[in-house]
């Protein structure tokens, strides 16, 4: 049974940072593209950032460009999303997400983790 399991969400205020975790299991990591999504009620998932299968490419989203950074660890089966210059902006549910192959900024990704929430206060 493939698991997702994201971690190290909280309150942060605006400026701070943290770094989100995926801890995976059921799977060979190293054979997915790996994502991260975010989600606020009531709307649509947003893509922030992903990476290929070996960690050598990423992609992010505009709004995180420069303050994310999406890392993995084949050996350990997890992946980190170090977020900083946080804003009351990023403030949702954050989820992973692995998929197939190669990476996509849509979320047709076929695991997903339950979320992790991430509140920023201003």
């Amino acid at each position: 049974q493939v698991q997702l399991v994201e971690s190290g969400g909280g309150l942060v205020q605006a400026g701070g940072s943290l770094r989100l975790s995926c801890a995976a299991s059921g799977l060979t990591l190293r054979n997915y593209a790996m994502g991260w999504f975010r989600q606020l009620p009531m709307k649509e998932r947003e893509f922030v950032a992903a990476v290929d299968l070996r960690g050598g490419g990423t992609n992010y989203a505009d709004s995180v460009k420069g303050r994310f950074a999406i890392s993995r660890d084949n050996a350990k089966n997890m992946v980190y999303l170090q977020m900083n210059s946080l804003k009351p902006e990023d403030t949702a549910v954050y989820y992973c997400a692995a998929r197939w192959g190669l990476v996509s900024r849509t979320p047709d990704y076929l695991y997903w983790g339950q979320g992790t929430q991430v509140t920023v206060s201003s």
